[in-house]
C-alpha cells in the first residue's frame, strides 16, 4: 500500500457568512441626509423627465377627443322598469330570495340584485334562464330598429324549398 494521504473533501476552517471585512459606503436615506452628501460632493443626483407616469408616447388628449366625437351611443342599454318589476314579482310568487334565485340559474347574487335595480345590462342568457326557472315569460329589451335589407334572393315566394338561398355560406359539400 502507499504511503500518501488522499484529500477527504472536508474543508473544516472558519467561514464569516453574517458581514464581510470590506466596509461599503452608507447611503444617505432622508432627506437631510442626501443634501449633505449633495454640499459635500459625494453624491449627484440626476433628474429623469417623464418618470414614474403611466402614459404612452403615442397617445395624446386629441385623439381620445377625437374618438368620442365618433361614437354615437356612450352609455349601455340597461333593463327595463317593467322587466325588473317582472322579476320581482314572479320572484316573489315563487317565495324566493334573491340568492337563492341566483344559485338556481348559476348565477351571482349581485346580477339578480342589478336586474331588479335596473342597473344591469340585460344578457339574454340570463333573461331566459330565469324565464325557465321562474315559470312565466319575462318583457324582452327591444332591439333598436334596424334598416332591413329586401330579400331579392329569397325563395318562399318561388315557392322553392327555403334553404336555396341560403349556399356559399359555408364550407362546400364533401362528395
Amino acid at each position: 500500500m502507499p504511503n500518501y494521504s488522499m484529500p477527504s473533501g472536508q474543508d473544516w476552517d472558519s467561514v464569516n457568512v453574517g458581514s464581510s471585512s470590506v466596509k461599503r459606503k452608507t447611503v444617505p436615506k432622508t432627506a437631510r441626509g442626501i443634501t449633505a452628501a449633495k454640499a459635500a460632493g459625494t453624491l449627484s443626483t440626476e433628474r429623469k423627465y417623464g418618470a414614474g407616469g403611466n402614459k404612452s408616447a403615442h397617445s395624446g388628449a386629441g385623439v381620445n377627443a377625437k374618438k368620442l366625437e365618433e361614437s354615437d351611443e356612450l352609455k349601455h342599454s340597461k333593463v327595463d322598469k317593467s322587466l325588473s318589476k317582472a322579476i320581482m314579482q314572479a320572484r316573489t310568487a315563487k317565495k324566493m330570495t334573491q340568492k337563492d334565485l341566483a344559485t338556481a340559474i348559476n348565477e351571482k347574487p349581485q346580477v339578480i340584485a342589478e336586474y331588479e335595480s335596473g342597473k344591469a345590462i340585460p344578457n339574454p342568457q340570463i333573461i331566459s334562464k330565469m324565464e325557465r326557472k321562474l315559470g312565466c315569460k319575462l318583457p324582452r329589451p327591444g332591439k333598436k330598429p334596424a334598416a332591413k335589407k329586401p330579400a331579392a334572393g329569397s325563395a318562399v315566394g318561388r315557392g322553392g324549398p327555403a334553404r336555396a338561398g341560403a349556399r356559399g355560406s359555408g364550407p362546400p359539400k364533401r362528395r
